[in-house]
């Protein structure tokens, strides 16, 4: 296989982006800086605005206010086309009259490349993706992996400073998107090619990013790395979003839940559960348990408190008599994380 072209130097600036649309703020101020050959991912739920964001980097959509910087370079009022940048769609957008060489040829033929230059940057990407021997192949007859990998070909023949993907992997089963999501990170990182990918997917995100941008009502609620963002949710918005969080109104004075004005977040992980007793460790009772295969979720109730704990080994009948404790805890004041007690009980 041959080697690919280093890529050109990279990075991606957003100051101050704002957009409206329909009259609604979709895009509030966002800045975010990422660094030559970072992959980044921008999550969130479906309406924050990650879609937007991503379009406006590319060019499809122009920001009412704000700059965006590509390479050192100010691509804000450029078109897709004069952008140093290429972009996967979440249907791939493949013609399907076309073979896969064709299909991976059409930026390139657009630009009126020569023609030899075109086979050779094909088959170079073609090889890249392990894909030669469906060159002459149409879309109908691969597989949806295939295609994805056809459409991301076809973006990296260009040879961008910075490669973009909207949610990639939706249109794959969830075995087959373990295996794509792989691959783009191992492709990603021989290339070395600035990406930028949207997602609603959290362990996508957490699995494959440098950094992720955790987006909530057009703002980045947090820009951190995905294990800063589990351990310590900058708010509270991110701690229920990104896995999962036992949340209780009020305070811990040691032993009990007690009303106040702060949230209390636990993670199922960092509840501890046995069948004795143990230091610091209040009775509870299973009430409820969950199998997800190399571990089990087990409800614990204790007087009005249910708590959900991640239990690993074999996994405790529901009615089991047993103690909970609580390694760790969240503490979150007007919704920003302030606190992070540890060993207190629950």
């Amino acid at each position: 296989m041959n080697t690919p072209h280093p890529p050109r130097p990279g990075g991606l600036q957003l100051r101050s982006l704002h957009k409206e649309l329909g009259g609604r703020t979709i895009i509030d101020e966002l800045d975010l800086t990422v660094e030559p050959g970072e992959l980044v991912s921008l999550l969130g739920p479906s309406g924050c605005g990650k879609t937007t964001t991503l379009r406006m980097i590319a060019g499809f959509l122009q920001p009412d206010s704000g700059s965006i910087r590509m390479a050192g370079d100010d691509v804000t009022h450029l078109g897709p086309d004069r952008r140093p940048s290429a972009m996967v769609f979440q249907n791939y957008a493949l013609w399907p009259h076309m073979t896969v060489f064709r299909n991976v040829a059409f930026p390139l033929r657009i630009r009126r490349r020569p023609k030899a230059e075109i086979a050779e940057r094909v088959d170079r990407m073609l090889g890249l993706v392990n894909l030669l021997h469906h060159r002459e192949s149409r879309p109908a007859r691969i597989s949806g992996g295939e295609q994805q990998r056809t459409a991301l070909a076809r973006a990296l023949v260009q040879e961008p400073s910075v490669l973009l993907l909207d949610e990639p992997l939706s249109n794959l089963d969830a075995k087959l998107r373990v295996k794509v999501r792989e691959d783009i990170r191992e492709l990603q990182q021989r290339l070395g090619i600035t990406t930028i990918i949207v997602t609603h997917d959290q362990e996508e995100a957490l699995s494959i990013s440098d950094r992720v941008a955790v987006m909530n009502a057009g703002r980045i609620e947090q820009f951190s790395t995905p294990t800063e963002l589990y351990a310590r949710p900058a708010t509270e918005f991110v701690a229920t979003f990104i896995g999962s969080l036992n949340r209780f109104d009020g305070s811990f004075d040691g032993t009990r839940v007690v009303p106040g004005t702060d949230v209390v977040g636990v993670r199922p992980e960092d509840v501890v559960f046995a069948r004795g007793p143990f230091d610091r460790a209040i009775s509870a009772t299973v009430e409820r348990s969950v199998p997800h295969g190399h571990f089990t979720e087990v409800h614990l109730r204790r007087a009005d408190v249910v708590l959900r704990a991640f239990v690993s080994g074999e996994a405790p009948e529901v009615g089991t008599a047993g103690y909970a404790a609580i390694a760790k805890a969240l503490v979150f004041r007007d919704g920003r994380l302030v606190d992070e007690p540890v060993g207190v009980a629950a």
